[in-house]
């Protein structure tokens, strides 16, 4: 998970499986609150540091191989974790949960919480020179070369923080998620998740009620869809041109606990989140 400047209310892991089918080859996405890693049906194969709102939540997330933060991100893990364990001391608090790699432009993060993380052996990736590229685009190179011999398919990211706040960096994350399609990234805010549904796939994804939804959509970002299908929702498409300027799927709503997808174009999927 990649932490940023926002803390979210429910943290999600997402477990992929991919296997043959006639057609396209099927991605399976399913979607549960964070848990004991060892209980998980697996377990991200890389994952950075978040802000979940209990401190059991937390204990689970520092099982991740990786927790990274994106430049100011580091910001929000020093003043908020020790707001979780309020009758600890914060010092060690912060000694306890601290992330292995703090990387971007550093033109966000504080120069006492820079100070205070490399001096506990964080790694500091400073890319100041590249301003072509955002914080986030940065980290998720960052974890593709983390893990070179791994299958990328196999990954998921969990960006927390990555939407609200201003729309042009709300368009450069989702912009991300195309730049690396071929990786599994889940974006979260306080209300909702998003991630890409590449046209590569025949996709299922499989509701947690208890969790998320019942809201939805599917948006075609980039190009339009000639022709999308679906089943599980309210108000489902059938062979739908979707393009910006005519329909596209918003407010949506799932009936059950499974949404199938099929496109001819890359597609985002959101759901809501619920409040807990």
């Amino acid at each position: 998970m990649v932490c940023q400047n926002r803390k979210p209310d429910l943290v999600i892991f997402t477990s992929t499986s991919w296997r043959a089918s006639p057609s396209r080859p099927q991605a399976k996405w399913t979607s549960w609150p964070i848990l004991p890693l060892s209980s998980s049906p697996r377990s991200p194969a890389t994952t950075a540091l978040l802000l979940p709102t209990s401190s059991s939540c937390l204990t689970n997330a520092f099982q991740a191989q990786l927790r990274l933060c994106a430049d100011g991100g580091a910001n929000r893990v020093y003043d908020e974790m020790p707001l979780l364990f309020p009758h600890e001391d914060a010092l060690d608090v912060r000694h306890r949960y601290k992330p292995d790699v703090i990387k971007g432009d550093m033109d966000s993060i504080r120069t006492e919480v820079l100070d205070f993380y490399t001096s506990l052996g964080t790694k500091v990736v400073d890319e100041s020179h590249d301003q072509d590229t955002t914080d986030l685009h940065k980290c998720i190179s960052y974890i593709r070369d983390f893990t070179p011999n791994l299958d990328k398919s196999n990954l998921c990211i969990l960006v927390a923080g990555a939407l609200g706040g201003r729309f042009d960096h709300e368009a450069g994350n989702i912009n991300v998620l195309y730049r690396f399609s071929t990786m599994r990234i889940i974006l979260i805010s306080d209300d909702c998740l998003i991630y890409l549904l590449p046209r590569t796939h025949y996709h299922e994804i499989y509701i947690q009620s208890s969790v998320e939804g019942p809201n939805c959509g599917l948006i075609p970002i980039g190009m339009p869809s000639a022709s999308t299908t679906t089943t599980g929702l309210q108000w489902d498409l059938t062979n739908m041109e979707m393009t910006f300027g005519g329909l596209i799927s918003t407010s949506n709503i799932v009936k059950g606990e499974k949404v199938t997808v099929q496109s001819s174009s890359d597609l985002l999927w959101t759901i809501s989140i619920k409040k807990t």
